[in-house]
């Protein structure tokens, strides 16, 4: 880790809160190996080796309601199509407005990527 990293690390932590502890060598050593993803099926067999099958439907899912939230779509709607309680896609909605903006950059990002011409990065390909 270079010190520009390590300063942005504790930038984080500090704007993210005490709610994860973002500087432990497990948490820095799981976020430098996303990074390290360079293409789609590395991303899959990293995320099944990683989750249980459940776990990655359940993440899927709050993606999804992200998605449909960022839409306007209602909380009744996005519960029928992702199976997910009212709770759930209420803290997915405050996560989404919130300040950190984790939910809107990747939208941004799958939006961007999934309309250019010149998709690079991780695409989502079935």
């Amino acid at each position: 880790m270079n010190k520009n990293t390590k300063v942005k690390t504790v930038r984080l932590v500090t704007e993210i809160g005490s709610d994860a502890d973002w500087n432990t060598k497990e948490t820095r050593q799981l976020v430098a190996g996303i990074l390290e993803l360079k293409t789609t099926d590395e991303a899959k067999r990293f995320l099944r080796d990683l989750l249980t099958p459940a776990e990655i439907t359940e993440f899927s899912k709050r993606l999804e309601a992200a998605r449909l939230l960022s839409r306007d779509v209602q909380y009744e709607a996005i519960s029928e199509s992702t199976g997910l309680s009212s709770t759930t896609i209420a803290r997915i909605a405050k996560w989404l407005y919130g300040s950190l903006g984790g939910y809107r950059l990747i939208l941004s990002r799958l939006h961007r990527s999934n309309s250019s011409p010149q998709r690079k990065g991780l695409r989502l390909s079935s």
